[in-house]
């Protein structure tokens, strides 16, 4: 769920008051709400030429019978043909210079309605691209609070256990996980066929969008050549016939300007990348896509009232029962809406536990560590900065960088420094282990501090992490995001590095003291020739090696429970 909580930066930070309340400012500065962008006036009246020609009086029959005659053709063909030439007079009377019956081709000015449909249709494509096509989950229960408000409100609050909890203190953790998922389960029983219906008419608008913005206009109009008797481009209607019906099925699906409660939610979601820009203005910034996507909208109705496509179709057809028929789509919704809450209270719970695991190991390392406040890493992801980088590994760095300033320094070092100077090791093998040990803690500090420069706003993984999070140009979604999770990996990939010289170094100087003080059983660590030259008349010497042992294997304990709770993560 972290994808989704980057993703969604911008709708978390409104509640749901502030969510109704921006959408309530967009309706009012609508002017396009509730118009109707499609009158299906020319779809109706649809006939078979048979049907037609067979329900003609008598004297009709014989007319054409007449003129079958002179024309040596059959009567039905010079009826029909009669027919598709009545009906191009009509469409020349209602759209006059868009269609040569004569010819068979579609003139210039339908040319240049398709150019300006494809204009005002992309302004959907980018919008989707930025939205629904990033996150659907995140999308419907953003669309969810504005739609649904009292479920959103019990899927937001009581079903997280994170909240639940403390309202509730005293549950365990089984009992928690079974009260949220149950509350859940309420707030989706809420949902009754009024909102489903509404929640489906958005899926559905969301679904007809984006066939209307990936729609193949470049296709249709790249078929049109520049013809100087028509002056302008021409096209052969053979060439787009059937690309232009599917056009019409779409046109005819969008009949009214989509809910605001649904464009509200692609504003927010176009808007993520803008959040924390200096001078942003949500209000404003609304405000200017509402007004692009009234003229994008303008210019579906303009195309609507203008383009009679349904009677154009008929008559290059020569089909006079063709008819568009409405899209569906949309009816999934629920099926992703319910997926993303499931797999919502299931992140809010494994975040539940990580953070009581966090807080126990705190408190159970506190003692060791002087009572000393945790040194967190600036700009790594945590509760309190939930805006960097989420790297597994951070907390195990900040207990090290604590464990540093607050144990090592004052209470091993004074133990190691005399054994790295003055110890005559047996064998060169331990004097070699010891030293990378010792050198792997002696610079502790300096690498956790170079680590967290590292993951700044001015290093170098904070500056790319940064810089992809907020890139606004046309790279794919899924290649942005594995641009992020390459940054995330290559830092993670150093604090391993750091926490892996410390674990060897750590285990290193148990197993060093160990054999020094001749409590090596396997016989690879052995005693130093000049112990009692080194420990001189510090009596507490020995005692110290004991301890500086002790502090060794909680380190090593720490770090191994640190990584038992962030796997996963």
């Amino acid at each position: 769920m972290a994808e989704s909580t980057n993703l969604t930066k911008l709708a978390s930070v409104l509640s749901i008051e502030e969510r109704h309340d921006l959408l309530d400012k967009l309706k009012s500065q609508s002017v396009l709400s509730g118009t109707l962008l499609y009158r299906d006036e020319d779809d109706k009246h649809s006939y078979d030429i048979e049907t037609a020609y067979s329900r003609l009086p008598w004297y009709s029959h014989l007319w054409f019978f007449f003129l079958s005659l002179f024309k040596s053709t059959s009567p039905i063909k010079i009826f029909e043909d009669d027919k598709f030439s009545t009906l191009a007079s009509i469409i020349e009377e209602k759209a006059p210079g868009l269609y040569n019956y004569q010819k068979g081709i579609f003139l210039p000015p339908l040319y240049r309605y398709l150019v300006k449909l494809k204009e005002a249709a992309h302004f959907f494509y980018s919008a989707l691209d930025s939205s629904v096509n990033r996150d659907r989950g995140a999308f419907f229960a953003y669309l969810g609070s504005l739609e649904m408000p009292d479920v959103h409100r019990i899927l937001q609050n009581e079903a997280n256990p994170i909240t639940y909890a403390k309202a509730h203190p005293g549950l365990t953790d089984i009992e928690l996980r079974q009260v949220a998922f149950k509350r859940m389960e309420d707030a989706f029983a809420m949902i009754v066929e009024e909102k489903r219906n509404a929640m489906y008419f958005d899926a559905r608008c969301l679904n007809i969008l984006k066939e209307l913005s990936s729609f193949l206009y470049d296709r249709v109009i790249l078929a049109f050549n520049h013809d100087a008797s028509e002056n302008g481009e021409t096209c052969s209607t053979g060439i787009v016939r059937d690309l232009l019906i599917n056009l019409n099925n779409i046109l005819l699906s969008l009949k009214v300007v989509p809910p605001m409660e649904l464009l509200g939610s692609l504003f927010i979601f176009i808007l993520q990348e803008r959040v924390g820009e200096q001078g942003f203005d949500i209000d404003r910034e609304s405000h200017l896509l509402l007004a692009k996507a009234e003229q994008a909208l303008a210019v579906i109705q303009d195309f609507n009232k203008n383009v009679p496509l349904t009677l154009l179709l008929r008559c290059c057809t020569r089909d006079m029962t063709l008819t568009p028929h409405e899209l569906s789509g949309g009816e999934d919704w629920y099926a992703v809406y319910r997926d993303y809450w499931k797999k919502r209270i299931e992140s809010y719970y494994a975040d539940y536990l990580r953070e009581n695991r966090q807080s126990e190991l705190i408190e159970s390392f506190s003692v060791f560590l002087k009572d000393k406040p945790l040194k967190t890493l600036a700009n790594a992801q945590t509760e309190a900065n939930p805006d960097g980088i989420p790297v597994k590994g951070a907390f195990a760095l900040s207990f090290l960088y604590t464990f540093y300033s607050a144990v090592f320094m004052p209470d091993i070092n004074w133990v190691l420094r005399p054994i790295l100077i003055e110890g005559d090791f047996q064998k060169k093998e331990n004097r070699l282990e010891f030293t990378e040990g010792y050198n792997n803690l002696i610079k502790l500090e300096d690498e956790i501090k170079k680590f967290e420069y590292n993951i700044s706003l001015s290093g170098e993984y904070g500056k790319r992490y940064s810089q992809a999070r907020q890139d606004m140009s046309s790279t794919p979604i899924p290649v942005k995001r594995r641009k992020i999770q390459i940054i995330i990996e290559e830092a993670e990939e150093d604090a391993k590095t750091i926490l892996d010289q410390i674990v060897f170094a750590s285990q290193t100087m148990i197993n060093t003291l160990n054999g020094i003080l001749g409590r090596d059983n396997k016989g690879r660590y052995f005693p130093l020739t000049n112990l009692q030259t080194v420990i001189g008349k510090n009596t507490e010497f020995i005692a110290g090696m004991n301890e500086v042992i002790k502090s060794f294997q909680i380190v090593l304990k720490v770090l191994d429970d640190i990584d038992n709770m962030e796997i996963g993560r």
